[in-house]
């Protein structure tokens, strides 16, 4: 590709800094920026990256579909929320306007398991269309590819086990009581844990109908299968309170969690294979006690056994280097919603973005 490579921005808050940043780096051109937070709409972009102005102004989200016409992007960086249902919106004005589109939304990695109705509706859109949606980030790498990689040196593979950690604290007031934080255990087990002993059939009718709405690990377990060509039998999650010894006290719930409490939860997903693998995964999301810390942690039992471990990683510099790594393969990938587990493996760009696009 001769010409730079054009980037449009939805969604405006912490993660689009680094999103905006890094794609700027790598040599694409910032073409449009959208948000629904009146604060931030009519900032020039260079606001918002701390630098001097760029002549990008952020244009309320409901423009989007002008602003696209009049722009003509080659691709939109989505950065909002963290479901489809929340995501359907922005998915479908960049397919209608055959812009290209990639995001941070955890469900978005693989929704086929958990939003198979929108993510039909968006895959037929953005094929009617010709353009390519889907979604990455930090477990695209560090819960996928990373995983499916270390698979490649293991002779034989018996269970993968999988955990990542993280402070509610640092996510709002919404993501922490999600997790059950400051809820009594009796309380934890009435409100979170009472779908705990469904059986798969259960469990996933209620997801599909979305009554019931799974951990960013049920998707995880489902992109894990379909990278490595398994076929899943059986699928369950389990949602288990986290407590510490001592009072806690949550800046971000306004209370002090008592020990013995919930401090938040841990949910675990369980997958059975027909081919002997299976997959236990876990999430876990709580208010830290303060030696604690983020800690991603995965190991391979099988011939050998190994483990890998990252400790302390830099999630949103991490999710946001990753998507803007993506772009070249989601500009040439075909029409639909291709979730990453059917696009090569990434790569580092050395080189300014439009040279690794073949299709324009």
């Amino acid at each position: 590709m001769k010409r730079k490579v054009k980037v449009a921005q939805y969604g405006c808050g912490k993660m689009s800094k680094y999103l905006m940043q890094y794609a700027v780096e790598k040599g694409a051109e910032l073409v449009a920026a959208f948000d629904m937070n009146s604060a931030i709409i009519g900032k020039d972009v260079g606001e918002i990256l701390g630098c001097g102005p760029m002549g990008v102004i952020v244009s309320p989200a409901d423009q989007a579909d002008r602003v696209f016409k009049s722009t003509n992007p080659d691709i939109c960086m989505i950065a909002t929320r963290s479901t489809m249902e929340e995501l359907k919106e922005a998915f479908s004005v960049c397919a209608k306007n055959k812009v290209n589109a990639i995001s941070t939304c955890e469900e978005s990695l693989y929704p086929w398991n958990s939003s198979p109705v929108i993510t039909k509706d968006l895959d037929a859109l953005a094929k009617e269309y010709g353009c390519t949606l889907c979604g990455s980030g930090y477990p695209d790498l560090f819960w996928g590819t990373m995983i499916t990689n270390l698979a490649a040196s293991s002779a034989r593979i018996t269970k993968i086990k999988g955990s990542s950690s993280y402070n509610v604290e640092d996510y709002g007031i919404a993501l922490a009581q999600g997790h059950g934080a400051g809820l009594t255990i009796a309380e934890f087990e009435r409100q979170i844990g009472n779908y705990n002993d469904l059986s798969s059939e259960e469990i996933g009718a209620l997801v599909e109908e979305g009554v019931y709405i799974p951990s960013y690990m049920w998707n995880q377990n489902g992109w894990l299968c379909s990278r490595m060509g398994l076929t899943v039998v059986s699928q369950t999650q389990k949602c288990i309170p986290h407590t510490y010894d001592k009072d806690l006290h949550s800046e971000t719930l306004g209370m002090t969690i008592k020990a013995g409490d919930a401090t938040g939860m841990s949910a675990i997903v369980t997958t059975e294979t027909a081919e002997g693998i299976t997959l236990e995964t876990e999430c876990i999301g709580k208010v830290y006690a303060p030696e604690e810390f983020d800690k991603n942690q995965w190991t391979l039992y099988g011939e050998p056994e190994t483990t890998i471990i990252v400790n302390r990683p830099a999630t949103v510099e991490l999710t946001c280097a990753t998507i803007v790594n993506r772009l070249p393969q989601l500009i040439d990938a075909e029409p639909g919603y291709i979730s990453t587990d059917k696009l090569p493996y990434s790569q580092y760009m050395v080189k300014p973005i439009h040279e690794y696009v073949k299709s324009l």
